[in-house]
């Protein structure tokens, strides 16, 4: 029997990618055309409604010289480090401890992960409420005889942004914990075998084997952990508003403000592109390193 002729590469799988084609053009219009209207925009002088009068760089320039922007930058970069090291950190040792067969497996899996499914709202309400000394977690103590004991963080400058940390850690270690555990359930059970074998420790194990071959699920971990600190926003306004003062504003915080309360348009969409950079800062290296991964 004759060969089949094969499709010409244009018209191969054409059923998936006319079905396709809606997300697509969802894809187009909507993230690459509402990216470049934020990019083009920003180099405006646009108010309460989007102008066409180009200035330059005089946004980027008001930005960066703005007190209440560079205190933002940097409350993201300490609240962005000390959640990427104890997420991972906590994560990490909880992934471990769980690939372990321990009992009620299950169970503890989903309590662990419980907090990720709930909003950032609500996570902020609820350590709001545990962190408030005249209802929460101070008064308990105080009420128990522990009249020194002083955890109001939300009050002072210096420590409300480790309140937002350990709310952060609360939501967010769950889902670090699962993507840990499922690299580490990939890992061959002979590696595990051979290290007994040669009398290798566990930790030794984990350092110099285990960690070099799940790089894959750290990189992916890291994409997912970052891009959800850079756009931090509903915990910041559930849990201070930004307070006290701007000790904890968040470029995010920043943006809506200058949106819709100040209606300054083209101040927010400056600071909306410097985000975006933020943000393939991160994703551009592992989409590179996917590539790479694939092609090998």
């Amino acid at each position: 029997m004759a060969n089949a002729v094969r499709p010409l590469g244009l018209f191969r799988n054409l059923n998936a990618k006319i079905a396709a084609i809606p997300m697509v053009l969802t894809v187009i219009v909507v993230f690459v055309g509402c990216t470049l209207w934020t990019v083009i925009y920003s180099f405006t002088d646009s108010k309460l409604l989007p102008s066409s009068n180009f200035v330059g760089l005089s946004q980027y320039q008001r930005l960066w010289g703005t007190d209440r922007w560079n205190v933002s930058i940097g409350n993201l970069a300490t609240y962005g480090v000390l959640s990427l090291v104890f997420a991972f950190v906590v994560g990490f040792f909880l992934a471990v401890l769980m690939d372990q067969k321990i009992r009620f497996e299950n169970t503890f899996r989903t309590i662990f992960l419980y907090p990720f499914a709930l909003s950032f709202i609500v996570t902020g309400l609820v350590w709001q409420w545990i962190l408030d000394p005249s209802l929460g977690l101070p008064k308990l103590m105080q009420d128990m005889g522990f009249t020194g004991f002083n955890f109001a963080l939300l009050g002072n400058q210096k420590t409300v942004l480790y309140a937002l940390v350990i709310a952060g850690l609360w939501q967010g270690t769950g889902l670090v914990m699962v993507l840990m555990l499922a690299g580490l359930r990939g890992i061959d059970g002979e590696i595990w075998k051979a290290a007994r074998v040669d009398g290798i420790p566990a930790w030794r194990t984990y350092i110099f084997v285990v960690i070099p071959m799940m790089r894959g699920v750290f990189v992916t971990t890291l994409v997912i952990v970052a891009s959800g600190i850079v756009r931090v926003y509903d915990l910041v306004v559930a849990m201070t508003s930004g307070g006290p003062g701007f000790a904890s504003e968040m470029p995010a915080k920043y943006v809506y403000d200058f949106m819709f309360q100040r209606s300054n348009l083209g101040q927010a969409l400056a600071a909306s592109t410097v985000m975006l950079v933020t943000v393939f800062i991160f994703v551009v290296p592992w989409a590179l390193y996917e590539f790479r991964q694939k092609r090998r």
